[in-house]
């Protein structure tokens, strides 16, 4: 017997809807280059208000790109075994998310592990935080926006990236687990991310640990729920652990790891 079509509640659909408008309203035109006829009138009128794609423009691009690529392999390349932590940049000091990314971030030193994070605040300030106050190594990635990200002042080295895409190349790269705890948009794409390499085996396969069991219980429903629309065949959805312990998840990332990475490790004294 088929399952009852299930609607979502009709004050979900309208705040969706009150918030998609509001978003596309307040977006205005995009800064991106567009490839219209220079001799069109609607060429000419967005070429008035921004860039053209030209084969100059693309070629500069492409240098920077390289450039960038080539940095980030230089400077990252003598790391030893790291973990990359991914999480919210809202969450301040004294918050349970902060607190439990601070915790994994000990653990993880601890452990003998290099903690990698995005470099911003939230979640990845308080797990480079957790990691340089036990004397562990900590690493920040940052990234270059409009509002000027700083790197938080818990980072051993600081890598700047012009291009997100680049930035998570080099934290997926360099790492031989990953750690989510919960976070927005970029903490999804960065798990997502994360999950589809594992499953294409394209990396590792690597622990992948998701922390912080309330927060990702409707993920994981949802997934279940896609399960049952045929996106995903059953075995696909195990790809991380979900777990409450900081401790439990280094634990787990440390068990699931070869014994080849496993002896360049130099464990901290408690």
């Amino acid at each position: 017997m088929a399952k009852a079509k299930q609607t979502p509640p009709k004050k979900s659909v309208q705040a969706w809807e009150q918030a998609w408008q509001q978003h596309w309203e307040q977006a205005g035109f995009t800064p991106y280059e567009l490839n219209l006829p220079e001799n069109s009138s609607v060429g000419r009128e967005r070429n008035f208000l921004m860039q053209r794609r030209t084969p100059e423009r693309e070629k500069a691009r492409l240098q920077r790109i390289s450039a960038e690529f080539e940095r980030g392999f230089r400077q990252l390349s003598p790391l030893g075994p790291a973990v990359t932590v991914f999480g919210s940049a809202r969450f301040q000091p004294g918050h349970p998310y902060y607190q439990l990314a601070l915790e994994v971030g000990r653990e993880l030193a601890l452990a003998g592990f290099t903690v990698i994070t995005g470099g911003g605040p939230g979640a990845m300030e308080a797990a480079n935080r957790g990691a340089h106050e036990a004397g562990g190594r900590s690493v920040g990635l940052n990234i270059k926006l409009p509002h000027e990200q700083e790197p938080n002042p818990y980072v051993d080295q600081t890598v700047e990236f012009q291009y997100f895409f680049i930035r998570k190349v080099m934290l997926m790269k360099y790492s031989c687990a990953y750690i989510v705890l919960p976070g927005g948009l970029g903490t999804l794409d960065e798990l997502f991310e994360a999950a589809t390499l594992i499953q294409c085996g394209k990396v590792g396969p690597f622990p992948l640990v998701l922390l912080g069991e309330t927060f990702w219980s409707g993920m994981r429903d949802f997934l279940f729920y896609m399960v049952e629309q045929g996106v995903f065949a059953p075995e696909e959805i195990g790809f991380g652990r979900i777990v409450d312990s900081p401790k439990e998840a280094v634990e787990m990332v440390t068990r699931s790891l070869p014994a080849s990475i496993l002896e360049h490790l130099t464990p901290l004294d408690a």
